[in-house]
C-alpha cells in the first residue's frame, strides 16, 4: 500500500492568540483532497485480525477477581500474533472516553491548535472534583492527568469541520461526532471497539497515521508512563459511562522490552457505581502482563 501525506496544514493566517484562520480557499481545497483520500481509503485505522488470534480464556480470572467484565488483547509486533480474551467484547464499540485524547492531541498538533507539548491553556476558574485540573496546564500535564477541560478547549479550537475531516480520514470507530463539539467522545456519540483501538496504537507507534512524524512523536512521548532498565510502558487511560450508566474503563498502549514492542488494549465494564476504576483497570492490565512474562526484561 502506498502512503501519502494529506494536506494537514492549509495555508492559513496566524491570529494574535496563535490561533489559525481556517476559512480560506486553501482549506476548501484541502477538503476536496481529503474526500479523495477517503474514497481511496489510504489512511483507515484497520482493526487487527481477530480470526488469527490466540484465545486465552485463562485471563478471565483477572476480571473475575475484581467482579467486572471486559476484554484484553495483545499484539506481538515481531510475530503478528494476537493474544485475546473475550472476542465478543473486543469487537463491540463503546465510548472512547479519555483515550480520545490520543487523537485529539494529534489533530491539535497537526492543525496548530496545540503548538507543542508545553503549550499552556489557562484554567477557566471553574472548580472541579479533580484538583489536578484546577490550574493552568501544559498539553503534557493535561494528558498525564487526563484533564477533560483542557481537551474540551482544544476540540473547540479545532472546530467541527476540521475535527470531522480527521475523524473520517482515520475511520475512527463509528465516526459520529454529532452533538456538542466538546463532549462527543464522552456522551456515547462517538464509539470505538477495543479491536479498533489496537489498530490505532499500532499505527501510532510505527508512524503510520496520517499525521506528521513530529505530531506522532510528541504523542508517543506524552504517553510514556514508566521507563526503566527492564521495560518501557506507554499508555492512555479512559473512564466513562454507557447509556445504562455502567462504567467503561480503558487502558490502551504498548510495552517495550529489549527493543521489542507489544501493543495492548484493556477494556473493563462494571455495573458497580462505586468501583475504583483507575485501580481496577491497572490491576487487571499489570496482572495480565505479568502473567504473560513482562516487567522482567526477558521478552
Amino acid at each position: 500500500m502506498i502512503f501519502m501525506k494529506p494536506y494537514a496544514q492549509p495555508r492559513s493566517t496566524i491570529l494574535p492568540n496563535n490561533d489559525y484562520k481556517i476559512d480560506s480557499p486553501d482549506f476548501t481545497f484541502m477538503k476536496k483532497e481529503f474526500l479523495f483520500l477517503l474514497i481511496t481509503s489510504l489512511f483507515i485505522i484497520s482493526s487487527c485480525t481477530v480470526n488469527q488470534a490466540k484465545i486465552d480464556n485463562g485471563l478471565k480470572k483477572y476480571f473475575d477477581s475484581s467482579n467486572v467484565d471486559g476484554c484484553f488483547s495483545l499484539l506481538d509486533n515481531a510475530t503478528g500474533e494476537i493474544t485475546l480474551y473475550n472476542m465478543k467484547l473486543d469487537t463491540q464499540r463503546v465510548l472512547p472516553a479519555s483515550t480520545f485524547k490520543i487523537v485529539n492531541s494529534l489533530i491539535g498538533l497537526e492543525t496548530g491548535k496545540i503548538i507543542d507539548e508545553k503549550m499552556i491553556i489557562k484554567w477557566d476558574g471553574v472548580k472541579r472534583r479533580n484538583e489536578d485540573w484546577n490550574k493552568d496546564l501544559t498539553m503534557e500535564q493535561a494528558f498525564k492527568v487526563s484533564a477533560v477541560p483542557y481537551y474540551q478547549e482544544v476540540a473547540r479550537r479545532i472546530g467541527r469541520d476540521t475535527m470531522k475531516l480527521w475523524i473520517d480520514s482515520l475511520h475512527y470507530g463509528n465516526m459520529d461526532i454529532s452533538g456538542p463539539i466538546d463532549s462527543f467522545w464522552l456522551n456515547n456519540t462517538l464509539k470505538i471497539s477495543p479491536d479498533e483501538q489496537l489498530g490505532l496504537v499500532n499505527k501510532l507507534y510505527f508512524d503510520q497515521l496520517p499525521f506528521s512524524k513530529r505530531a506522532q512523536q510528541i504523542v508517543r512521548d506524552v504517553m510514556m508512563q514508566e521507563n526503566n532498565t527492564l521495560y518501557k510502558l506507554s499508555y492512555k487511560t479512559g473512564w466513562g459511562f454507557d447509556e445504562s450508566g455502567n462504567s467503561i474503563g480503558w487502558i490502551v498502549g504498548w510495552i517495550e522490552e529489549n527493543r521489542h514492542v507489544y501493543l495492548f488494549v484493556t477494556e473493563v465494564r462494571s455495573t458497580d457505581k462505586n468501583i475504583d476504576m483507575p485501580k481496577v483497570r491497572m490491576k487487571i492490565t499489570k496482572g495480565i502482563l505479568s502473567e504473560l512474562g513482562f516487567f522482567k526484561g526477558e521478552k
